[in-house]
């Protein structure tokens, strides 16, 4: 009899421990979608001038001499302080975007957001940085990219890119909008051209007997297709419509950098930006790091950064991805380690 209590109390317990477990977890996942409910996309502000200058202050005191300097330092800070908030309301201020482009552009709807709520906030005047880095993607994508920076200009701020890393292609046609480029001395740049590519199944479906059926109403409405057969006509057309695009590039550059020699530069290369500075692509070398902090003694530096709304897909994805990216990081090391 006491063994049958003793079973029956554990597993009782076991049940009560199983549907405790699941109603944790129907508590959250409910909780998790009432959050993702409530929650809206949000611009986010941050004042990075008044870290760096925080940074500053925390290495001065640490590095005093004795408790005098430091008291001193503390008193030198206040005064700094009251200065800066009677300056911030007529001061310059340097608003911080950040753009780091896919091949498909997606990122710039984010970018357009963000103009959007710099524009209600600068005054004509003030000067955007933008951090850009991409090696360019889709022409209809990085168009609207860099018709977005122009809205800056438009509304006289002072526009400057900074490419610590790549800006090519479309990345580039985005970056000539600014007034001002300045760009790591190893940063990849230029890339003033247009490609195109697919594969063609015809020969291998034929091979199985498999025929491919395509109608168009319209001569050019298909010039290139995957499964059909291709003709000469069709690649004419095909590098005609390139030749229009690239054309049209080149007239974007020359508009926003009338310095180039464009029969120089827009032959699809690209180059580091030590020379790429030789040839007018680049003005400045320097790192987007140099900048903020020499802009930060005489100028208010905010950055603004669009967070839209994360799902539950989102949250996943980003795990998994981070977790196979680990993992490939480990083999990579392990792959690195000397035997024996």
């Amino acid at each position: 009899m006491l063994e049958f209590l003793y079973e029956y109390g554990l597993f009782m317990a076991k049940s009560v421990t199983w549907v405790l477990a699941i109603g944790a977890v129907v508590a959250l996942v409910a909780g998790t979608a009432m959050r993702q409910k409530r929650g809206e996309d949000r611009l986010e502000v941050e004042d990075l001038g008044a870290g760096l200058r925080r940074q500053q202050q925390r290495l001065q005191l640490a590095s005093a001499a004795n408790d005098n300097e430091r008291k001193a330092l503390k008193q030198q800070f206040k005064q700094q302080a009251k200065d800066e908030k009677k300056a911030e309301e007529t001061g310059k201020r340097l608003y911080v975007l950040d753009f780091k482009g896919s091949m498909d552009a997606h990122e710039v709807s984010g970018l357009s957001r963000e103009i959007t709520g710099l524009l209600q906030l600068a005054r004509e005047g003030d000067e955007v940085l933008l951090n850009l880095e991409s090696g360019g993607g889709v022409v209809h994508g990085y168009g609207l990219g860099a018709a977005e920076l122009a809205r800056l200009k438009a509304k006289g701020l002072h526009l400057t890119v900074a490419v610590d890393k790549v800006a090519a292609s479309g990345g580039y046609m985005m970056a000539c909008v600014a007034e001002r480029i300045i760009a790591a001395p190893f940063a990849i740049v230029g890339s003033i051209g247009v490609v195109a590519q697919l594969p063609n199944f015809n020969k291998f479906l034929k091979s199985k007997d498999i025929d491919v059926e395509l109608h168009t109403a319209g001569q050019y409405k298909r010039t290139l297709t995957l499964f059909g057969e291709n003709d000469d006509e069709g690649r004419a057309k095909f590098r005609e419509e390139l030749e229009v695009i690239h054309r049209r590039f080149k007239d974007f550059i020359a508009e926003n950098r009338p310095a180039l020699a464009l029969d120089e530069v827009a032959t699809g290369e690209h180059w580091l930006a030590t020379d790429a500075r030789e040839l007018g692509l680049v003005d400045e070398l320097m790192t987007s790091s140099d900048y903020l902090l020499a802009a930060s003694a005489d100028k208010r530096v905010i950055r603004l950064h669009y967070q839209p709304k994360q799902t539950i897909k989102d949250k996943l994805g980003k795990a998994v991805e981070a977790g196979v990216s680990r993992g490939l990081m480990k083999l990579v090391e392990a792959g690195q380690r000397p035997f024996g």
